[in-house]
């Protein structure tokens, strides 16, 4: 949503800037992925640590710049990938890394470099697909579950 709402300041075309808008999306991003990550946690030092990057990830926009953001990010993406990977194994879990971080980040340095707006286009659907993936992953689970039982 603030996403969207930065875009109407310029006229829905990307520019490579800071402003509230996606400070709040860069933060509301990296505080999603750490409850994602934080929601199977079962030890106490990744959800400190988690908490603690969430933090860091809030402050470092402003007073650091994005790119430290999104180094923190990919830090929140490393812990969430390893504690789904540690509570689900399935192997469909492999898609979010792809789409949510490796197809995403390519297609934002492409844009980002470029300044083809093209490249904003294949973002949102990339992310897309990896939240999609997380909603997969958990419905595979119960089925799993109910099978079991």
């Amino acid at each position: 949503m603030f996403e969207m709402f930065d875009h109407t300041t310029t006229d829905w075309i990307y520019v490579d800037h800071s402003s509230i808008y996606n400070w709040l999306f860069y933060s509301f991003l990296s505080i999603g992925l750490s409850f994602f990550t934080i929601s199977v946690a079962k030890n106490k030092s990744i959800i400190t640590n988690n908490i603690l990057l969430i933090i860091a990830a809030v402050f470092s926009y402003w007073f650091l710049g994005k790119s430290t953001t999104i180094l923190i990010q990919v830090l929140i993406s490393i812990l969430l990938i390893s504690q789904w990977w540690s509570r689900f194994k399935d192997w469909v879990f492999l898609i979010y890394p792809i789409t949510g971080v490796i197809f995403t980040t390519f297609f934002g340095i492409l844009l980002s470099s470029s300044g083809e707006q093209i490249w904003h286009v294949f973002i949102g659907p990339s992310g897309t697909i990896s939240v999609l993936t997380f909603y997969a992953v958990l419905k595979r689970s119960r089925k799993k579950e109910i099978i079991s039982a």
